[in-house]
């Protein structure tokens, strides 16, 4: 079975991406169906009709099915590889990758809300909550590509530095969109 090590893992990372993808793209199409939530009508109605269609097709046409199948190919690989599970880095990793679907879950959730017009999220809360996923895929991909040579406390502080820029862009185009609307 190790002769096709290879094509699994190249499997599980194009699901990974494509899952990813999706987790990148799903917030940005709540943010626009919450946003559309405050137009008048009938923009509301026919924003809100192709918003929910875009949703429903992007959530279960891939970022489900990728989700499933990156789980699918890892667990394969771990089958592959069972001394990976000895490894420091691994149990981080398999952490974030709990983060990932503790993420993807509540974007499940998120997207049941809006699918009823149940609208709880600011569309800055939401643009917030859009960067969870960039920090968990940087964290997950220096952590397997540096491993055991990443010094953790250099890494904790990266990792916190990065959600901090991240944080202070959407501030920052928040007040560019705020003096100008059409940005």
């Amino acid at each position: 079975m190790l002769e096709y090590y290879n094509y699994i893992k190249s499997l599980h990372l194009i699901f990974v991406i494509t899952w990813f993808a999706g987790l990148f793209y799903i917030p940005r199409l709540f943010i626009y169906q919450i946003e559309a939530s405050q137009k008048p009508l009938p923009d509301r109605d026919i924003l809100g009709k192709q918003l929910k269609l875009m949703a429903k097709r992007l959530w279960f046409i891939i970022t489900w099915p990728s989700a499933i199948l990156a789980t699918v190919f890892a667990i394969w690989l771990l089958i592959l590889m069972p001394a990976w599970l000895q490894q420091p880095w691994m149990h981080v990793k398999l952490g974030f990758v709990v983060l990932l679907i503790m993420y993807h879950l509540k974007c499940h959730h998120i997207y049941k809300q809006l699918q009823c017009d149940v609208v709880k999220w600011s569309s800055g809360q939401m643009r917030m909550w859009n960067e969870g996923s960039t920090i968990i895929l940087f964290s997950v991909i220096f952590l397997v590509i540096v491993r055991d040579a990443v010094n953790w406390i250099y890494g904790v502080v990266g990792i916190l530095s990065l959600a901090i820029i991240l944080m202070m862009g959407i501030k920052l185009y928040k007040r560019i969109r705020d003096k100008n609307p059409d940005a």
